[in-house]
């Protein structure tokens, strides 16, 4: 008999997830309100579109820069304190950005010194989940987060849009330091102390080179690690979409709220994925059907390249997005897999990975499109992407066959 997916109620009757979740979503709400801010703040004061740019695109490429060393202080030091710290650091750097007439690049660089907080913050808490969560309650509250990051994306974007306009940037910068503050003090209160993960690891702790590429080590050399990693990364190639919306809306005949449309497909199919998956899927069903959306989140997309009409291309972007939901039950397997001691240093490698192969394909993408139309560049993506992850499924049969994927464990009473 199937085993029943776990409900919200199970996961928020755990008391340090509740008060991580509260975290984390003011956490992200700051952000996004901050990534508004800034640009806007940077561009009224330099002109420089590229600045402006820098200083959005900073949380990103602070995972690229950053991920897999920083993510070492998760495994080093406890993480609740690295949790804490992270915040408060966080709050101090964006309250500093309050200071009149600092000049354009010293905000810039203060707000990526801000963001580089982001690696050990994410890899800390992805490391407490599988250890606070039993049985299927860990990947229903992956899926409950995944559907929060992309809402809070979104809505993220709009409300600091309309703060902006209505206020001023200064004020937007604030209020993220006040959501900081409040998340350390949740996080301070709701969570228990800890040791550090590194204590229990098999080998001495050593440099924090040595340590970074320890954690590298323990995900590629094991296979089922190395294969999970590469599914989603492959798998994520069809983000290069993203790269060319300002020219496909142009094909079609739109503009901004073309491409906004364009923009939203996608990020709205995997929170309704994640919630079919999740919230309806038994756990034996959502494995079982993991391979085959991974296939589909590229395959689908394939009939852009004939131009068909543009709400089919929404439609296709819509599935494209539900399918990409495969990674719910993926990222379960991933944690559970990873030893404990080693379990930051490989988010931190997944993370880094994941930001570096959908900011090489949108580039790759962009160029393209400089030659040929965007639909077809964004049916050569998908193309690519199920070719990638096809090869992956092949060659790792063994790993993804039911019998070999790890079931969760027991629901704590």
């Amino acid at each position: 008999m199937s085993e029943k997916p776990a409900g919200y109620r199970e996961i928020f009757a755990v008391r340090e997830y509740r008060h991580l979740f509260a975290a984390n979503l003011l956490s992200l709400i700051g952000d996004q309100l901050t990534a508004v801010a800034l640009s806007f703040l940077v561009f009224q004061r330099s002109g420089s579109a590229l600045l402006a740019a820098l200083a959005f695109a900073g949380a990103n490429l602070t995972w690229v820069v950053g991920g897999p060393l920083l993510a070492v202080l998760a495994d080093r030091l406890p993480r609740r304190r690295v949790l804490v710290g992270c915040d408060l650091i966080r709050a101090a750097l964006v309250l500093l950005m309050l200071v009149p007439g600092l000049p354009v690049p010293l905000l810039v660089g203060i707000a990526f010194t801000a963001n580089l907080c982001r690696p050990p913050f994410q890899s800390a808490r992805s490391s407490l989940l599988p250890d606070i969560l039993a049985g299927d309650r860990y990947p229903v509250a992956n899926g409950l987060d995944n559907i929060v990051a992309e809402v809070t994306q979104v809505a993220g974007f709009a409300l600091g849009g309309l703060l902006v306009t209505t206020g001023s940037a200064q004020l937007v910068l604030a209020a993220d330091a006040a959501t900081f503050l409040v998340s350390a003090a949740l996080i301070g209160t709701g969570l228990r102390r800890c040791a550090a993960a590194n204590q229990t690891a098999p080998e001495p702790s050593g440099s924090w080179w040595a340590e970074t590429t320890a954690g590298v080590r323990v995900v590629f050399a094991d296979r089922a690690l190395r294969s999970y990693l590469l599914l989603f990364w492959l798998s994520c190639l069809v983000y290069g979409t993203e790269g060319v919306v300002a020219p496909l809306a142009e094909e079609y005949g739109g503009g901004a709220r073309t491409g906004g449309l364009l923009l939203a497909m996608m990020p709205a199919g995997v929170a309704i994925g994640g919630v079919l998956l999740t919230r309806f899927c038994p756990p034996d069903t959502r494995r079982r059907l993991m391979l085959p959306l991974a296939v589909l989140t590229g395959a689908v997309l394939l009939p852009i390249a004939a131009h068909p009409p543009l709400p089919a291309v929404l439609v296709l972007l819509f599935i494209s997005g539900v399918a990409g939901a495969f990674s719910i039950p993926l990222n379960a397997l991933f944690g559970r897999a990873v030893p404990a001691a080693y379990r930051a240093r490989a988010f931190g490698v997944a993370m880094s990975g994941l930001c570096a192969v959908q900011g090489l394909a949108m580039l790759g993408a962009g160029a393209a499109a400089e030659r040929v139309r965007p639909t077809l560049v964004v049916g050569g993506a998908a193309l690519l992407a199920t070719l990638a992850v096809l090869t992956v499924v092949t060659t790792a049969v063994g790993v993804f066959a039911p019998a070999r994927l790890p079931r969760p464990e027991p629901a704590a009473a």
